[in-house]
């Protein structure tokens, strides 16, 4: 099969407007222009150090320009682009870099040292581009990034033709086990990308329709989260299709005031977060400092990968009132399972969303839930969608199933539907607490406790207990210049949800530490917990 591809969509979007400005990072600015001639360099560069079709280039990188620059490069180059987590030790690397069958690796200097600890663990790999980051200097078995972009490349240059058929590659570690690396068409990732978005792209490539969707000085996006992870990459794939720019923070640890300085001086119209994690230091921020920025461009707040709770939702439309604020549900394997809209003056619940055509929520024998039963299911999702993991057949048939005879992604997301349609989220199955035979989604304990006063940020763990096989506690951050009566909230809890799911311990922290994907590190909070909470 055919299809669309990206590269043919960025080389019609270069042509069109090659003078706007395609990347932001500060002061550093590239033009479309600059950016399909740097990109035609680095794969001209690739073929030269031996790289054949739908080899594996993975981007071990911080958010920056050369991020989506290399990615275009491999699509330029029908190359298969691959994140890589950018928290991963020397093991780690080796791992996901022998899975993925790894060829090329575009990496900050900053992970010199990293790489030195594993480099003769996968000599398989033929090119090394080192992007100079201020630390350390380009080691003599790696190539300036510089130099590759450099290379010489006539305009236009193509060392095989392009396909929809083209995949590109997301490693997504998921909550248990080895990461895998779900493969996506490019076909199929543009028009799941698209629909969900609200645009109807015609099936088959239609260059001249896509033209007539590219702005002539298009606005300008900013993914705040880690372009490693792909709710942050595939944000920016939408935006550069319809001809905007892309805009960069400037700090590499997250940081409020940098996210709204950004919006700010680049009038940036869409943003794209995560959840709690990103809006809670936000809005802290914004309280603290009311009419410090202009955030009148931001239109649109989309966010994924974490609970963003329905009272900081009502809070960031009060100093943003013009946005609506897109909640999405999804992960590597599905996209988008649905999103929920927020525009101020209207409130939604948290983790709720209506359900798609394609979107079934199933019992453990594939027979759909009752809508309004109140009974808990999985969601399995239809459509569009990948190919499967990459080197992992059995994992495959586990998780992309033939349901009534049509293929259904079932990542396992635990979720009830209403009869009107409304699929609540309640949790993944692989985190679910065991408690007296009552099965417990943290996720839900974990929303009502954010909702009081005193609470900043809570993660609920499951700890062993002789009785019950497990005991919940929940682990809990409080809002500054507040201490925690860990009976008030085991009551507020329960005051909101059934008795049995509250937590039986409340440990207090200084701080819940989270990664750049918002999410916590749920094997050291769970020791902590069990260090603090003896089996009984």
């Amino acid at each position: 099969m055919g299809g669309w591809n990206f590269a043919d969509i960025y080389d019609v979007v270069a042509k069109e407007i090659p003078e706007s400005v395609a990347l932001v990072h500060g002061d550093r600015k590239v033009t479309w222009r600059e950016l399909d001639q740097r990109a035609t360099s680095v794969a001209a560069f690739l073929v030269s150090a031996g790289l054949t079709r739908q080899a594996n280039v993975t981007q071990y990188l911080y958010n920056c320009t050369e991020y989506l620059e290399s990615i275009v490069a491999c699509f330029k180059g029908a190359f298969v682009p691959m994140n890589t987590n950018f928290r991963y030790g020397p093991e780690e690397l080796t791992y996901l870099w022998t899975n993925g069958d790894v060829e090329a690796v575009v990496f900050h200097g900053a992970f010199v040292k990293t790489i030195e600890q594993m480099r003769e663990k996968v000599p398989g790999i033929k090119a090394w581009l080192w992007v100079d980051d201020g630390s350390d200097a380009c080691p003599a078995w790696a190539t300036p990034y510089e130099e590759a972009a450099a290379f010489e490349a006539k305009d236009g240059w193509r060392p095989w033709d392009v396909s929809g058929d083209d995949i590109l590659l997301l490693y997504t570690g998921g909550t248990t086990g080895m990461p895998k690396g779900v493969m996506w068409r490019q076909d199929d990732l543009f028009i799941r990308l698209n629909t969900e978005n609200g645009d109807a792209y015609p099936p088959e490539p239609d260059m001249d329709f896509l033209r007539q969707h590219i702005a002539r000085n298009g606005r300008a996006h900013l993914s705040a989260g880690p372009l490693m992870h792909g709710a942050g990459l595939l944000t920016c794939f939408m935006t550069l299709s319809r001809g905007g720019k892309i805009s960069h923070l400037s700090e590499r640890n997250f940081n409020p005031v940098d996210l709204l300085d950004t919006i700010d001086r680049d009038q940036v119209a869409s943003l794209m977060w995560i959840g709690d994690a990103f809006a809670r230091p936000v809005l802290d921020t914004l309280e603290a400092n009311p009419g410090r920025w202009d955030l009148s461009s931001l239109r649109t707040i989309i966010s994924s990968g974490v609970v963003f709770s329905a009272e900081v939702k009502e809070g960031i439309l009060k100093h943003i009132p013009k946005a609506a604020i897109a909640d999405v549900f999804g992960s590597s394997e599905t996209m988008s399972l649905g999103r929920s809209i927020t525009v101020k003056d209207k409130k939604t619940k948290t983790a709720s969303f209506k359900a798609k055509p394609t979107t079934r929520v199933i019992d453990e024998n594939d027979r759909d839930i009752v809508p309004g039963s109140g009974e808990k299911g999985l969601l399995a999702i239809g459509g569009r969608q990948p190919v499967g993991y990459y080197n992992e057949p059995e994992k495959t048939a586990a998780v992309f199933r033939q349901i009534d005879g049509q293929r259904f992604v079932v990542p396992g997301d635990w979720a009830t539907i209403d009869a009107d349609g409304t699929i609540t989220l309640i949790g993944r199955g692989s985190e679910c607490i065991n408690t007296g035979g009552e099965k417990v989604f943290p996720e839900e304990v974990e929303v009502v406790l954010k909702r009081h006063d005193d609470v900043f940020d809570a993660v609920v763990v499951g700890v062993p207990n002789l009785r019950f096989g497990q005991s919940i506690v929940a682990v809990v951050q409080p809002e500054k210049g507040r201490k925690l009566n860990g009976d008030d909230l085991i009551e507020h809890v329960k005051s909101q949800i059934s008795g049995y799911k509250a937590p039986r311990r409340v440990l207090q922290v200084e701080e819940i530490k989270r990664g750049p994907n918002g999410k916590p590190d749920l094997t050291a909070i769970r020791e902590y917990a069990i260090s603090q909470v003896p089996s009984s």
